[in-house]
């Protein structure tokens, strides 16, 4: 399960070399042989920064013949900034991966060395998003990673048009090949079809009639509507939301296989239309007890609180359902970060006015969030202890006031209406067995 709201292309930088310039130029002089896959080189990123990065793949270049471009992922980073970069802004004097590690290091060596407990590195690596290692992982998740990086280990969609917006893509996704391997997609923000050239999505937006998601509005406050969309009745629609979306999110899997799913679409409304803002999607019978598949908010839209008001809203959804639910593990790096965020907020708003004695199970029935979801929250928060076979809260007024101040435990910026949601759990269907 994967989810997004947070930053883009922004991550830390740990080498400069400012010499490179002159090395890269001499080395692309006039159509040189491509450099080879499994390389390293400290590369210049788009902000000008260098960070030591691995050759994934080469293409020759569409733009000078005799040049290439290449592939590549930068250590230590989320596969989302992975980019195809050109000759130029290569460091070959760093042109192996001793001297790569070395000069990562030497930025370091005036670090003081001190040590820090598994839970500040653990909140340390969700806030800089650094990604396990495959030692790290259990061998079955381990084994699972590798096939998923294997599979879509390159990108080839660099930018997406959507209604006004130019969106740099950020994973690989399975659009056909005839559209899989263009730099940039055209795409219908309101009925989603994808396009290669700007000519033929100028001629259908004159010819598209859509201006909303299909399916039933079930909520509208001020310029923001939620529809509940059928995988089953609106396929084509559903299966283009998730080929988009899977250029945003590295874990999804969910392309062709809709019909089990409800997606509830949140747009932003003006004179032109409703603007698909982001989704999340629900199985409509979830044997994990899953309340959410899979959730994004589309980059333009991000760090506005859209992210929080989808998760807030699925946790509505489950409420009138009479259902404890939890997100689809594994959750991604801004996945942790923003439903780790909601759901302290919940928990502090009920602690904060509660007099008495509370138990995890009575928060998790108020909430509707697991008890799994609350433990981790609260050992997050240093607020629970685990004395005589369980887990008992210890909290006092003025702990849960600072950190209700905290930046990741402040109430959402648009919370949910809900004597504006205009929805009921769907009927169950009983499989009738004939004798």
């Amino acid at each position: 399960m994967e989810v997004c709201e947070g930053d883009s292309k922004q991550e830390s930088t740990d080498a400069v070399s400012p010499g490179a310039n002159q090395n890269s130029r001499k080395q692309s002089e006039n159509g040189d042989p491509p450099l080879k896959i499994g390389e390293h080189y400290l590369v210049r990123r788009s902000d000008d920064t260098w960070h030591p990065a691995e050759i994934i793949q080469v293409r020759p270049s569409e733009q000078e013949c005799g040049k290439y471009e290449y592939y590549v992922h930068y250590d230590g980073c989320n596969r989302r900034l992975d980019e195809w970069v050109e000759s130029d802004r290569f460091d070959y004097s760093y042109a192996s991966k001793d001297s790569i590690k070395n000069s990562h290091n030497a930025t370091n060596h005036d670090q003081p060395d001190r040590k820090i407990t598994r839970n500040q590195k653990r909140k340390h690596d969700e806030i800089n998003h650094v990604q396990k290692t495959y030692a790290e992982m259990d061998p079955t998740t381990a084994a699972l990673e590798k096939e998923h990086e294997a599979i879509t280990k390159v990108k080839y969609i660099d930018k997406i048009q959507f209604g006004k917006y130019e969106i740099d893509a950020w994973y690989f996704s399975p659009y056909p090949d005839e559209y899989g391997k263009q730099p940039k997609l055209w795409i219908c923000e309101y009925c989603l079809k994808y396009m290669r050239l700007e000519k033929t999505y100028r001629y259908h937006q004159g010819e598209c009639t859509w201006r909303q998601p299909p399916g039933k509005e079930i909520y509208r406050k001020g310029t923001l509507s939620v529809y509940e969309v059928d995988g089953k009745d609106h396929k084509l629609y559903c299966q283009n939301l998730c080929l988009m979306a899977k250029l945003f999110l590295d874990h999804k899997t969910l392309y062709f296989d809709v019909e089990p799913f409800l997606f509830y679409v949140l747009t932003e409304c003006d004179k032109h239309g409703a603007h698909l803002v982001g989704y999340f999607s629900k199985e409509k019978e979830s044997p994990d007890g899953n309340n959410v598949a899979c959730i994004l908010t589309l980059p333009p839209y991000q760090r506005k609180g859209f992210g929080k008001f989808l998760i807030a809203f699925s946790y509505e959804l489950s409420k009138k359902e009479h259902t404890i639910g939890s997100p689809e593990k594994p959750l991604s790096d801004l996945g942790k970060l923003s439903y780790r965020s909601y759901w302290s907020w919940v928990i502090l708003e009920i602690l904060k006015d509660y007099r008495g004695a509370l138990s995890v199970k009575e928060l998790s029935q108020m909430t509707s969030i697991t008890q799994g979801d609350i433990i981790s929250t609260l050992q997050s928060l240093n607020m629970v202890q685990y004395w005589k076979g369980q887990h008992v809260i210890c909290v006092t007024p003025k702990l849960v006031e600072e950190q209700l101040r905290s930046f990741h435990c402040r109430k959402p910026r648009i919370t949910v209406d809900v004597s504006l949601l205009r929805w009921s759990p769907p009927k169950k269907q009983i499989k009738t067995i004939k004798k």
